[in-house]
């Protein structure tokens, strides 16, 4: 899975048009209507802690996983600014390990896109699940096939700002549903001139269907899917989708029979 290298300094200015605050409203209205308003909460691909500080803002016990060494240094500036008991973790969220259970785990920003093998997707919800508490909530957004094929697909973006430029150049592989973002960046250095740096991320489109069927098999149950962080029903024509699913039990009645499963074979080491 890629990581954010270069980006992580300035990418806080450029998603600066991302409504964090009305997602961790969302989030934090659907964890209290469940009974959740404090406890250990996990959040995986936490990148650089927005999120994760309006959580512990509201009285969360936060646990932050990413795994970009850029984007976890600049989330620990922010919660030494703001003081929060944060506990970051440079880890894969594939392959996650907690010292114990968590009362709800959440994911924004597409983070579940970058998981391109559907086996891996599948492994992360099963991990998930065996690590939330009973009756525990996992909420995560993706984004939808209709986003990448006619939205964002074989397109380009460009910004110039005063902390530096970019050129997001997308390409769409609609046999594979991959999505390759091609990113150019160029940082301004001290000397007046420009440093470029670039990135290729790739992430994957998956059907509600399919996302469906690995949250059962995972052994939870799906309470919603809906329009963004709307409490609007969503379906294939929205260009982002958020998932709740429940924790239903860890027996043999899921996929799984209860416990971590085994690694897809990409995961073991040789």
């Amino acid at each position: 899975m890629e990581s954010y290298g270069r980006f992580a300094g300035v990418y806080d200015v450029f998603m600066d048009n991302v409504n964090y605050r009305e997602w961790a409203d969302y989030i934090i209205e659907t964890l209290a209507q469940d009974g959740i308003r404090d406890g250990l909460v996990l959040e995986l691909g936490c990148g650089t802690g927005t999120v994760t500080e309006m959580l512990a803002d509201a009285g969360y016990d936060m646990i932050g996983i990413d795994n970009s060494e850029e984007m976890l240094a600049e989330a620990m500036e922010k919660r030494a600014e703001s003081g929060h008991d944060i506990l970051y973790l440079l880890q894969d969220m594939q392959d996650f390990e907690l010292y114990g259970t968590v009362r709800a785990v959440i994911s924004v920003c597409d983070s579940m896109n970058y998981l391109t093998d559907e086996e891996d997707l599948e492994y992360l919800f099963a991990l998930v699940n065996n690590y939330l508490d009973p009756g525990g909530l996992f909420i995560f957004d993706m984004n939808t096939i209709h986003k990448y094929r006619d939205v964002i697909g074989d397109t380009t973006i460009a910004e110039d700002r005063e902390d530096g430029s970019f050129i997001w150049e997308n390409s769409y592989d609609r046999e594979n549903a991959l999505n390759v973002y091609e990113l150019a960046l160029f940082l301004p250095r001290e000397d007046g001139l420009y440093e470029k740096c670039e990135e290729e991320h790739v992430q994957k489109a998956y059907s509600i269907e399919a996302i469906k069927a690995m949250i059962v098999k995972a052994g939870m149950e799906l309470v919603a899917v809906c329009d963004a962080y709307t409490h609007n029903p969503g379906d294939e024509n929205c260009e982002r989708l958020t998932f709740v699913a429940r924790e239903h039990g860890k027996s043999a009645q899921n996929g799984y029979h209860g416990r971590i499963p085994e690694k897809p074979e990409t995961h073991r080491a040789d």
